[in-house]
Formats: structure tokens, C-alpha cells, sequence
């Protein structure tokens, strides 16, 4: 049986787990809910996860939410192609990576959003755009100098890697719709995020509504 898997066009969370999803081969039907509809708010969808947000999945009667959960989920239910490496400090450094990406390069993709299309019609906040700007460059220093390879645990993609990547895809799509500054990227993130891009089923997971 496969996994339904609930999503958001552009949900940056959703976009950790469809990658993974993908790189680890694991069957499941995908139902793409409209932020604009508010279908993540109808009562057919809050029967499923009552927090009413994307990512989510059903694993027959099984159901979870919040990302991070959800790709554990993943690779203990199928350990093909694994997202965490066997070791206990490795696996540790990568959770630790995909943690900090949350928490302060999310928080900063966060206020970018805010400051743009989130914010109230011709009320954009370039101040805050600025602030959140400056922090993601000093976040992005950190995370260039834990990449040990083509992603950050060498040769084969993580859970840093497909939690990072759709943080970094966001802030560059918020930049390039507003004509703002992009973030600067070092070679090494530059090289990972080429790498996930070059996979055979990235397309499948690109935001639809980014294509128009």
C-alpha cells in the first residue's frame, strides 16, 4: 500500500519529505493541497492531522505530521537508501546540521517571507528583508564549512541535505520574484544544491505553481 502524502505547492517543509520520498524509492500517492483554497483548512482534511498543516502522511491507519518526524518515520520504516549513516556521531552531526538549518536559516527564510509576499499589500518591509538577510549569510558560512563532499555527509544525500536545500531554493525564489539581493552561496552548498537538482525525479518534485 502506498503512502498518501499531503503537500503544499511551495512548502518548504513538504519539500523535505517529497525528496526524500523520491530518493528513497517509497511509493505513495501525493495529494497537493491549495494554500489559496484553503484546503489545508477544511474539515475533510483537519480530520486527517487537526493542526491543519502540510507535510503529512498516512501510512494505512498510521498518520504524522511535522517534517523532521516524518522522514524518521521514513528511514526506520524503509532503511533502503538510507537518510542517517550508521555511525553514532555521524548520525548525530547530520541531525544536528538539519536542526540549526530549521531553527536559524528557516527563521531567517521566514522573516524574508514576511517582508515580501507575506506582507500586506504595498507594505513590503525592505528593513526586515535586510536584517533576515544578514543573518542567513552568517548561516550560510556555518553551513558551507559542515559540506564534506557533494552534501554534507560525503557522496550520498542526508536529511541535512534535502532540509537545507528547499531553505536555500525559497530564498533565492523570494529574491528573484521581488529584484532582491540573492543570497551568496560558497562553492560547496552551490555544488550540493546542483547535485539534488541533477537527480532523475527532482523535476517531479519542483513546486507546480513555480513553473508560471
Amino acid at each position: 500500500m502506498a503512502i498518501v502524502f499531503y503537500a503544499g505547492s511551495g512548502s518548504v517543509p513538504s519539500w523535505k519529505v517529497w525528496l526524500s520520498l523520491e530518493h528513497k524509492q517509497i511509493p505513495y500517492e501525493l495529494r497537493l493541497l491549495s494554500f489559496s483554497a484553503r484546503e489545508h483548512k477544511a474539515p475533510a482534511f483537519l480530520a486527517v492531522n487537526p493542526r491543519g498543516r502540510v507535510p503529512t502522511i498516512s501510512d494505512g491507519d498510521f498518520v504524522l505530521w511535522e517534517s523532521t518526524a516524518i522522514v524518521e518515520y521514513l528511514e526506520e520504516r524503509w532503511p533502503e537508501r538510507p537518510l542517517l549513516p550508521r555511525d553514532a556521531k555521524a548520525r548525530a552531526r547530520i541531525r544536528r546540521i538539519a536542526l540549526e538549518a530549521d531553527l536559524y536559516l528557516g527563521d531567517a527564510m521566514d522573516d524574508m517571507a514576511r517582508a515580501t509576499f507575506l506582507a500586506p499589500e504595498g507594505a513590503r518591509n525592505p528593513a526586515l528583508f535586510e536584517s533576515a538577510h544578514a543573518v542567513a549569510a552568517i548561516e550560510l558560512e556555518r553551513l558551507e564549512a559542515d559540506v564534506r563532499g557533494p552534501y554534507f555527509a560525503g557522496e550520498e544525500p542526508t536529511l541535512a541535505d534535502f532540509t537545507v536545500y528547499p531553505i536555500l531554493a525559497m530564498m533565492r525564489r523570494i529574491a528573484s520574484r521581488f529584484q532582491l539581493e540573492p543570497v551568496a552561496l560558497g562553492a560547496r552548498l552551490t555544488t550540493l544544491m546542483e547535485r539534488i537538482q541533477a537527480q532523475p525525479w527532482f523535476e517531479r518534485t519542483y513546486p507546480p505553481h513555480w513553473r508560471t
